[in-house]
């Protein structure tokens, strides 16, 4: 039970259960497959702290063949950039088992000369060591709230707006996809960009896997970035507000963003194949569901998981929903419960082990608001024994006068 040999000795435990979980049902094989496609809402929806769609935002029932890329528009060129740009003071770390997420923003972080490590940031982000995934918002959350920084998170990024960051003085974080000989199959990861070479068409990163000043070309960098909707994250001090905003322009509106990353995902959908284009149908649902268009996103996934399915076992990335919550959503908020409880379900009993908070969380909304109270409130409370103190599960309990764990 001592930390210190428990850190050495868990990974090797967790990934010998994994090995012959997944020998006996290899968790590629499954599929989920939506079952309420033509369902409309048509239940009054349990109470909720979640926003509930805006009348202002018209319900989009686009099919595949009705996509159709955004007009081009011009608009004054940018300030011209200098052919390279290093960022130094960067202490790197590898990560521990499962850590990416800690790792990675504790090295940003010490670019402001931050004194943490690791192990403090996973404290806040995962009390669970054994939790599989850690938000972007999580990450935006501990800067905010323990620390004298700010951070700003936002998605449809690209190669010239990172290069753009990193020559004003500022690292970029990047959630993407990561493949390579050490493990089996493809996983979400996190990296910190510190510097660009336009001579070598490669961005440096501090990879908390692979090592420190890690050259990678920009279109490798593109091409993994894409699974997770081009999500980054900038780590700056609060009295350089005015100079990241006026980087990010008007990315700095949320919604703004959303509706710049939908136009991108729409226009990859026309040009892409295979797995890359089942990532694009995902980045349109995704940018759909925040900007509260809900039967449009949950047709966006129906697309997405149609194109996964048609995937050989060896290219799907069945690790997909350990990071992503935007199906959940949507379907929910389209009024396609039990959608929401098979994907859940699906989700959870092809994992090693079952430690994903949100889809405990989002199956425990679908039950309750197909008259399960009590098959909700044990989700809910298994939500809390894989994340002790989630917050969106502490408040719906609390609603429904349930004691906590």
């Amino acid at each position: 039970m001592l930390p210190p040999v428990r850190a050495r000795l868990d990974w090797r435990v967790s990934e010998a259960f994994a090995s012959v979980k997944y020998a006996l049902s290899p968790p590629e094989q499954a599929v989920f497959v939506p079952l309420e496609r033509d369902l409309l809402a048509t239940v009054e929806l349990p109470p909720t702290s979640t926003p509930q769609p805006s009348p202002a935002v018209t319900p989009t029932f686009a099919s595949p063949t009705e996509i159709t890329a955004p007009t081009a528009t011009t608009t004054p060129g940018p300030t011209p950039l200098p052919a390279s740009a290093q960022l130094f003071g960067v202490r790197h770390e590898y990560q521990t088992w499962n850590n990416c997420g800690p790792a990675t923003l504790s090295m940003a972080l010490s670019f402001w000369g931050w004194q943490g490590d690791q192990a403090a940031v996973a404290d806040f982000l995962k009390p669970n060591p054994r939790d599989k995934n850690v938000m972007p918002y999580e990450m935006a959350a501990f800067v905010d709230e323990s620390t004298d920084l700010k951070a700003v998170l936002r998605v449809g990024g690209d190669i010239d707006l990172v290069k753009r960051f990193l020559a004003a003085g500022y690292p970029v974080i990047l959630e993407k996809g990561f493949e390579g000989p050490d493990f089996s199959g493809w996983m979400g990861h996190y990296v910190l960009v510190t510097g660009y070479d336009d001579v070598r068409q490669a961005f440096t990163t501090q990879d908390s896997f692979r090592g420190p000043k890690i050259a990678v070309d920009y279109q490798v960098i593109r091409a993994s970035w894409r699974a997770f909707n081009f999500t980054y994250l900038v780590v700056y001090p609060s009295e350089d507000e005015l100079t990241v905003a006026a980087i990010f322009g008007e990315h700095m509106d949320e919604m703004t963003n959303f509706r710049s990353a939908l136009d991108n995902a729409s226009t990859e959908i026309l040009t892409l194949t295979g797995r890359d284009q089942f990532f694009a149908w995902f980045n349109r649902g995704t940018n759909l569901a925040a900007l509260q268009d809900y039967p449009g996103a949950a047709a966006a996934f129906d697309q997405a998981f149609s194109l996964y399915a048609a995937m050989s076992e060896e290219e799907r990335p069945w690790r997909m929903m350990w990071y992503q919550t935007g199906p959940y959503a949507a379907y929910y908020y389209a009024g396609r419960f039990t959608d929401v409880i098979n994907l859940a379900t699906t989700t959870l009993e092809v994992m090693s082990e079952p430690v994903l908070e949100e889809s405990y969380y989002w199956r425990a909304r679908a039950r309750e608001a197909l008259g399960d109270v009590q098959g909700a409130i044990g989700d809910w409370e298994k939500s809390l024994e894989q994340h002790p103190g989630f917050g969106p599960s502490l408040v719906q309990l609390a609603r429904l006068g349930q004691s906590t764990p």
